[in-house]
């Protein structure tokens, strides 16, 4: 995005004064140097990207983490650069409109400066834009998790998500949170609702071994073959509850990707091979140095800003696209017979109040939000503090909601999913029902209240840790570290597993192996439990309090080693 810090400064002005102005009228005012979202004309075929939307129509708030870090041969790498780290590398200014969208950096005061990122009816007014500049050279292309976050989603099964990405034009996607609504409904809505192809060369039936969906497609665009793999979220069973798709075995595949890629090579003579994927990035980095013929990767699942330049592996460009609706991913290619010729990349953070919404789409979400805008409104309190959920430990967001278990079921401490979804709230402002829901919106979300010895607590601290700080990328299962309320510890993420974890404390006290404790906990995967909607909880707490604010955050003590990992924007944070 080509877009100096004076010139945005003034159509911000211009924005304020008279309304948000759209492509053209951007262009009017200011020239095509401009329009931040001009870009000039290159190539015969164009990639539009966006993945992890995670259901939010409207446009959000949304903080970059501030510590992501890289173990291995990731460290220090994208995505694993935070704060000023991650400007640098970029070659961003801080305090500027892109410092903001790619950075935790002065987040509050910058976010009241550049407004909301996202909305389905400003991505719509951008995509329309291009295919409207690029004519039939543009595919757009889902990464996933698209269908769960929001509590619309929730109530319509994902409905609502469908129809927003039919309108928008999607042409191929693939999944991941949408396999908790379950194999029905998945089925369903791919079959009678939605419009895209839903590629996957990764999911097989149980019992036969065949592909459940089809593996990838073959688009036709300025006389080239331009082929686009599907990979699903491998570990989705785990992750998630494998009973909701008990006939579906998931894995990453990599020998049957690479019998893809030969296939779309060799078989139907693609001149250009995508893999649309939701491994996460280093997945993506592993397997593209592991299969060969693959020109792009575009990634998902792991949030990641992965922008403004691509990341190689080898001949393989590779992108993740952030989160929300954030950023919209643009690659212009020239494809020659065969071949990827040349390439041009573009980063685009999607501004709603630079992009006047699509007047189809806002009646659209006007329409499938109407039925339930008196309960999505419903004041439960005011924070006074900033709250985000994004980092790879305690988020303040999740940090108030392990206060909430721990204070209305009566327990010692508490555990919740580091889920990397859910949107931000600023000091100020009225958490409603809906940003409840933006937080807790899953289909197994009962309240459980369990007893554990210190020796499980740290066991199951060690699995989830090992999901995230494994050094060999295929053992990364996603996410990031569990959530703990009342719970202190120190953690060096370069450890083995089991000895990640030390230290450890219970308000405070130090932790016996033996002792019981009673947590509080949601989002069970192994079965089906019985119990309250984390919501109801969560939401009874806030009306009590009426003003909530997040004074201390359970965070761990780093060893002393990360002190200079470029992971980590606030080593003070974290005891260094």
């Amino acid at each position: 995005m080509h877009l100096s810090r004076r010139d945005f400064l003034q159509l911000m002005g211009v924005a304020g004064a008279t309304g948000f102005f759209g492509p053209g009228a951007i262009q009017a005012a200011w020239g095509a140097a401009g329009d931040p979202y001009e870009i000039p004309d290159y190539g015969n075929v164009t990639l539009l990207h966006m993945t992890d939307s995670h259901a939010q129509l409207l446009p959000v708030w949304w903080r970059e983490p501030d510590i992501n870090i890289g173990v291995g041969p990731a460290l220090d790498q994208p995505p694993h650069l935070t704060g000023k780290w991650s400007l640098d590398y970029y070659g961003v200014p801080a305090k500027t409109a892109n410092g903001y969208a790619f950075s935790c950096l002065d987040f509050d005061t910058l976010a009241h400066k550049y407004g909301k990122i996202g909305g389905y009816a400003h991505i719509a007014s951008l995509v329309k834009r291009y295919r409207h500049e690029r004519g039939d050279k543009v595919l757009m292309l889902d990464g996933g998790d698209t269908w769960q976050g929001s509590a619309t989603s929730l109530w319509t099964k994902g409905a609502d998500m469908v129809g927003a990405q039919n309108l928008l034009g999607i042409d191929d996607m693939v999944g991941h949170w949408e396999f908790t609504f379950g194999q029905d409904q998945v089925e369903h809505l791919i079959k009678t609702e939605l419009k895209a192809n839903f590629l996957a060369q990764n999911v097989f039936s149980n019992t036969w071994q065949e592909l459940v969906f089809k593996p990838y497609k073959i688009h036709e665009i300025s006389g080239r073959k331009i082929a686009v793999i599907g990979q699903a979220f491998p570990f989705t069973p785990i992750a998630n509850p494998g009973y909701m798709i008990p006939d579906w075995g998931f894995g990453i595949h990599t020998e049957h990707m690479q019998k893809m890629v030969d296939e779309c090579r060799q078989q139907h003579k693609a001149d250009l091979v995508v893999v649309l994927s939701h491994n996460g990035a280093d997945v993506d980095k592993k397997m593209a140095s592991m299969v060969k013929g693959i020109d792009i990767i575009l990634g998902g699942h792991t949030h990641d800003i992965m922008g403004p330049k691509p990341f190689m592996v080898g001949k393989t460009l590779i992108i993740n696209t952030s989160t929300n609706g954030k950023i919209l991913a643009r690659f212009d290619l020239d494809v020659g017979k065969g071949k990827l010729n040349g390439w041009r990349f573009y980063y685009l953070p999607v501004f709603s109040n630079l992009i006047k919404a699509d007047p189809e789409m806002t009646a659209y979400v006007e329409k499938v939000r109407a039925p339930y805008k008196e309960k999505l409104a419903q004041p439960l309190a005011t924070t006074e503090s900033l709250l985000y959920r994004r980092d790879n430990f305690n988020g303040t967001f999740d940090q108030l909601l392990c206060d909430a278990l721990r204070e209305e079921m009566d327990c010692e401490a508490a555990f919740s999913p580091g889920f990397r979804w859910g949107y931000c709230k600023l000091p100020g402002e009225t958490i409603t029902m809906e940003d409840v829901m933006g937080q807790t919106a899953i289909t197994y979300p009962q309240v459980t209240i369990n007893e554990y010895t210190g020796a499980q607590i740290k066991n199951i601290m060690e699995q989830v840790a090992d999901n995230i700080f494994n050094v060999d990328p295929y053992y990364q299962q996603g996410g990031d570290m569990i959530r703990v309320g009342n719970i202190q510890y120190d953690f060096d993420p370069d450890e083995k597993i089991y000895h990640r974890c030390s230290n450890m404390r219970v308000g405070g006290k130090a932790m016996s192996a033996t002792k019981k404790y009673k947590v509080a906990g949601w989002a069970a995967t192994t079965a089906p439990v019985e119990g309250k909607p984390v919501w109801e909880v969560f939401a009874q707490w806030l009306q009590a309090k009426k003003h909530v604010r997040v004074e201390k955050v359970d965070l761990p003590r780093l060893n002393s080693d990360m002190k200079t990992n470029h992971g980590i924007a606030f080593p003070k944070d974290y005891g260094l």
